[in-house]
């Protein structure tokens, strides 16, 4: 009797360890019955014969699929055949600015071969860690990712292939994919989405901080750029210091940054005397051996005037306290 059937489609979330792909049958199979799994490309995932598991047989594969699973008789002939369809939900990492770290979780299985090459990727396929004859190789890795990333120690045998990604920017917001090459293959995608960074103040307040915080000591070459409305330069600091004649004439001696940025990689931006018109989409531009960038939304609220019972104009800032003026009468 050959008995066939199709299973509802499966969803598990990938950060599960293991999940099973169900398969039962009412007909009783003999003994020395063939167990084949198989995805749709026919590539093999597992197959059972003659009492015992036959690994050597298996293909690579990335999990999401459609699996069949096939039972032969001796003869070669099917006793059955039923099919899951799987779908592995992408993780997705959610997350603040201004944190130190995130990590970008993989567990796999434990005790990989010690050739395995373990590469992270960015959604535009540029390297984001490279792990390969035993250790990170950061040359290989694109000049964004620089000193930014660490995996775990003993990696290989242990199977957690969860790579740490420090101080991430809205740059960083994106697919991220991880795989493993060698006589072992693994895969695994990463959704990682990062907040833009909202920063609001009043008019009148003495000044207001851009943040931008990064990798410390980074290179003596180093030029950073703060830019405001795509091109219109708020502060250049190049050659170790500050380039006022650079700057857009808006900004000249209303800008401030740190002693010491590339030391202690605080590019964070002081804009002084703030008013409504500076509100705007701030990109902070690291570029030289090492690149960075971030993305700051700054709001300003402009004051507005009110009347109060005596008939005298006052001012106030839209940001500040709601109370009614009437609330600072005398009873």
């Amino acid at each position: 009797m050959f008995q066939t059937g199709t299973f509802p489609q499966l969803e598990v979330d990938s950060r599960e360890e293991s999940f099973l792909l169900p398969c039962k049958t009412t007909i009783n199979l003999p003994e020395v019955a063939k167990v084949e799994w198989k995805t749709r490309f026919n590539r093999k995932v597992h197959v059972y014969e003659i009492r015992s598991d036959q690994l050597q047989d298996q293909d690579h594969h990335w999990d999401t699929d459609t699996y069949t699973c096939t039972t032969y008789s001796r003869e070669g002939n099917i006793l059955m055949k039923k099919q899951v369809e799987l779908k592995v939900k992408v993780c997705c990492e959610e997350l603040e600015e201004e944190v130190e770290s995130v990590e970008l979780p993989f567990k796999t299985s434990e005790n990989l071969p010690e050739d395995a090459e373990v590469v992270w990727r960015d959604s535009n396929d540029r390297k984001v860690h490279v792990y390969k004859n035993g250790s990170d190789q950061p040359g290989e890795q694109h000049q964004l990712y620089r000193d930014r990333t660490k995996m775990n120690e003993d990696l290989l045998r242990t199977g957690n292939l969860s790579l740490t990604l420090k101080y991430p920017t809205d740059g960083d917001k994106g697919g991220y994919s991880c795989r493993v090459y060698g006589e072992i293959q693994r895969y695994k995608r990463v959704l990682l989405r990062v907040k833009d960074c909202q920063v609001e103040e009043g008019e009148g307040a003495e000044s207001v901080q851009l943040p931008f915080k990064t990798t410390a000591n980074l290179p003596g070459d180093t030029k950073v750029q703060w830019k405001v409305s795509g091109d219109k330069m708020v502060h250049v600091y190049e050659n170790g210091s500050d380039q006022p004649h650079k700057q857009h004439q808006d900004y000249k001696d209303r800008t401030e940054m740190k002693e010491d940025l590339l030391k202690t990689g605080d590019l964070s931006l002081t804009l002084k005397q703030p008013t409504e018109r500076d509100s705007g989409e701030y990109r902070c531009e690291v570029d030289g051996e090492v690149k960075r960038n971030k993305t700051v939304h700054l709001k300003v609220k402009g004051r507005v005037q009110v009347q109060d019972q005596t008939g005298d104009i006052r001012n106030r800032s839209s940001s500040i306290d709601p109370t009614p003026l009437m609330a600072d009468q005398s009873v």
